[in-house]
């Protein structure tokens, strides 16, 4: 007799919710081959593209905020400077300032447009401090929410993003200041 519970997909009582756009980053998809060549960096050639192909939010002198493709959460951003530079402390004082200012402006939009209850900021520098793309500097502005840290990501590892990131985009890059 062959049993229902040998076969993959046969109900078990676990929920599933399926996300099989993170294999790309699971597997290092769009991982540049050589971290120190400016033109596989994603960071790099994101602001040779057009803001809703790249993401971009916001276009600044010196740095930019882009959406993240693979987030932590929903409206997850990244603020990055224009340079390829990994490190912190080899920001100029323009790029420390602006880096600084546009987190800053984009935790008001966030706030406007998706209402959470906080936010984790950080930058991880260098592999073994969790930065995927440790040749690039970038500044983490994650939204979070009561209750975010629920079931879901705990138990099951998954996200529920509740919106297409190009409508997210499209709706900071709306409620940007001008000027």
């Amino acid at each position: 007799m062959v049993d229902a519970r040998d076969y993959a997909g046969s109900p078990d009582g676990t929920q599933r919710l399926w996300t099989p756009h993170r294999m790309a980053y699971i597997g290092g998809e769009n991982k540049p081959r050589d971290p120190d060549d400016g033109d596989q960096c994603p960071f790099c050639t994101g602001p040779r593209r057009s803001d809703e192909d790249a993401l971009i939010v916001h276009r600044g002198e010196v740095a930019y905020v882009i959406l993240n493709l693979y987030p932590y959460n929903a409206g997850h951003l990244l603020v990055c400077p224009y340079r390829h530079v990994s490190d912190y402390t080899e920001l100029d004082d323009a790029e420390v300032r602006e880096v600084a200012e546009l987190t800053r402006t984009a935790m008001r939009v966030v706030r406007e447009v998706s209402r959470p209850a906080g936010f984790n900021l950080g930058m991880n520098q260098g592999v073994v401090a969790g930065a995927g793309i440790a040749a690039h500097l970038h500044q983490h502005l994650v939204p979070r929410w009561e209750g975010d840290a629920n079931f879901l990501p705990v138990v099951g590892r998954t996200k529920a993003m509740p919106m297409l990131l190009s409508q997210t985009r499209r709706q900071y890059a709306e409620a940007w200041p001008l000027g």
